[in-house]
């Protein structure tokens, strides 16, 4: 058994300045970018939504720019084999992240726990298919 729920949004950004982007997104939304803190991470920037807000994200790209939903899970791996038997298919793994296409198109990425609630919020998983 394990868990799972959509963690939140990636803002895709093809070139560019990120700090402009994020500040852009950041206005738009009314959440501020968080600084930089870890060189490792100069192609992200979160925006800071708060206890219990979603997981908003503007991430520097090398393919079109759009957005796609992360989902969080305890448990990446039986995830991914879930969504695979819903019909999505792995592409590939960034990191600790993995990679997937949903039937209709759209990628999206199945993350670690993102949010702070995520043992009280996230939907139970056993053998469903």
């Amino acid at each position: 058994m394990h868990r799972s729920q959509l963690a939140g949004f990636i803002i895709d950004c093809e070139g560019g300045d990120l700090d402009e982007a994020a500040s852009f997104w950041g206005r738009a939304l009314g959440y501020e970018p968080s600084p930089l803190t870890d060189p490792e991470d100069e192609k992200y920037r979160q925006l800071e939504t708060g206890p219990g807000g979603l997981h908003i994200e503007v991430q520097r790209v090398d393919h079109p720019s759009r957005v796609h939903l992360d989902i969080e899970t305890d448990d990446i791996e039986a995830e991914v084999q879930r969504l695979e038997r819903l019909g999505a298919k792995r592409l590939g793994i960034v990191r600790t992240w993995c990679v997937m296409e949903a039937p209709t198109g759209h990628r999206f990425c199945v993350v670690r726990p993102q949010s702070a609630e995520f043992q009280t919020t996230a939907i139970e998983r056993e053998g469903e298919a």
